[in-house]
């Protein structure tokens, strides 16, 4: 566990240790190779994003190895403690073979909480950036003024992803209680509408056949420049910059997803029938506590809203279990909330206590053992629900987006799976990657389907 002072020099000995190359690629003049690693969630994907077309734009290289580059960077996450011990032991490792003609360099979330720590207790850490900074990084800069939202151009790996998120705003303003998004990432700060469309079109063009909406609340869209409810405007705008491109909706905060916004997730072609709600809980009591929305009949009028507008639609949560105080009695009422709305997909998160928020300190703290214990019966139970929803489909054709193809078949995903969190289809039969397929569900597990092409 990450403490107030992290414990880099006892995380040292847990580093994973990088394998030494001593091929080294020499770049054009006055560029640098660089080597990027990348922790985190998809919005930190689309932060190193920003950061590749920064590199790119001063004419510098990306390369696969450490020990080819010049300049090593780690975008760290530092959401929960796995997150910030994978970062801290991700930038250890590059630490532990770094030549003395490299610079290592450590940026993103991490380094909005600890960078003071970091640039003690690794020595060989050479600049600490924190989020945003990624024109500084670019040109070696080292001043201490962020830059202006920068909406990034494609990466040359998103140039070869299938599908490719979009990042519509950043920033949160929402006051819950275990989270220190806020704190590292600051208000919500919207993107343009006509940026995003352009690179929305750029991402289309260079091969993305599914753009995957991203920010750390997706509905709060516009409210920074004072306009509301306006994600429906983007995604009918969406629509008609990149037409037959599958538009896919993550992090809706419960209370925004309000009836102009299902009518357009209805209507629209390119929205795909999936919406990802997280609700954290589904105990009053709980969600009071988290300073969440606590109005459950709100929460329930919002689903069947969707399903009555889109009878076929995938819904996914996540949910936060052993958060402080959670009583046996408001565990069961989750519980019996999962198995009344029967999600189509659901996570689940054991409560990490966060630094500087104030569920850290609140009294009742769980136990790991029970936490665990009730995240492994809410999976279970999830499970179920899935296997049986799956098992609903054998026998149904469907579309399918081709991620990977072979001479026997391939993997893709329906509308129902977003990518990297949901299952995969499997399926026999002619397939190119990228193609939208029709394909018949043959078998269903709990979370992945095989089907076969009618070629």
């Amino acid at each position: 566990m990450v403490s107030d002072v992290i414990p880099l020099t006892i995380l040292r000995s847990d580093a994973v240790s990088a394998e030494r190359d001593e091929v080294v690629v020499q770049p054009a003049s006055g560029s640098v190779a660089y080597h990027l690693v990348t922790l985190g969630c998809p919005k930190n994907v689309v932060d190193s994003e920003s950061l590749e077309s920064a590199m790119r734009r001063h004419g510098h290289v990306p390369v696969d190895r450490p020990s080819a580059a010049d300049l090593l960077v780690v975008n760290t996450c530092g959401f929960i403690d796995a997150s910030k011990e994978e970062s801290i032991n991700a930038v250890l490792s590059l630490a532990a073979v770094k030549r003395a003609d490299q610079q290592l360099v450590v940026a993103g979330c991490l380094t909005e909480l600890y960078g003071d720590e970091l640039a003690r207790e690794i020595p060989e850490v050479d600049r600490v950036f924190g989020v945003g900074r990624w024109e500084e990084i670019a040109a070696l800069g080292t001043t201490d003024s962020r830059v202006a939202y920068d909406i990034p151009r494609p990466s040359l790996r998103v140039e070869r992803r299938i599908s490719a998120f979009l990042k519509i705003s950043d920033g949160c303003n929402a006051p819950c209680t275990f989270c220190i998004i806020p704190t590292i990432k600051g208000k919500l700060a919207s993107a343009p509408t006509e940026q995003l469309l352009q690179q929305a079109r750029d991402l289309v063009d260079e091969g993305a056949r599914e753009l995957v909406l991203v920010a750390q609340d997706s509905t709060a869209y516009g409210e920074d420049q004072g306009q509301r409810d306006t994600l429906a405007d983007l995604l009918h705008g969406l629509a008609r910059a990149v037409p037959g491109t599958w538009l896919r909706l993550m992090y809706a905060y419960p209370g925004r997803v309000t009836p102009r916004l299902i009518r357009a997730m209805a209507e629209v072609d390119e929205v795909v029938p999936y919406l990802d709600m997280p609700l954290q809980h589904g105990a009053v009591s709980m969600l009071r506590r988290m300073r969440r929305p606590a109005n459950m009949q709100m929460v329930r009028r919002t689903l069947a809203s969707l399903r009555d507008a889109m009878p076929n639609i995938a819904l996914r949560t996540s949910l936060i279990v052993g958060f402080p105080g959670e009583t046996e009695a408001e565990f069961e009422e989750l519980l019996s909330f999962v198995r009344e709305v029967e999600f189509d997909h659901l996570g689940v998160f054991t409560y990490s206590p966060q630094e500087r928020t104030p569920a850290a300190a609140m009294p009742g703290q769980v136990s790991e053992r029970v936490k665990r214990a009730r995240r492994a019966a809410v999976m279970e139970l999830q499970q179920g629900i899935s296997l049986r929803k799956n098992r609903a489909l054998v026998g149904r054709e469907i579309d399918v987006l081709v991620e990977r193809a072979s001479a026997g078949g391939g993997v893709g995903r329906s509308y129902r799976d977003a990518p990297e969190v949901d299952g995969t289809m499997h399926v026999s039969g002619a397939l190119r990657r990228g193609e939208f397929a029709r394909v018949r569900v043959v078998r269903a597990g709990p979370y992945d389907l095989h089907a076969v092409t009618d070629d």
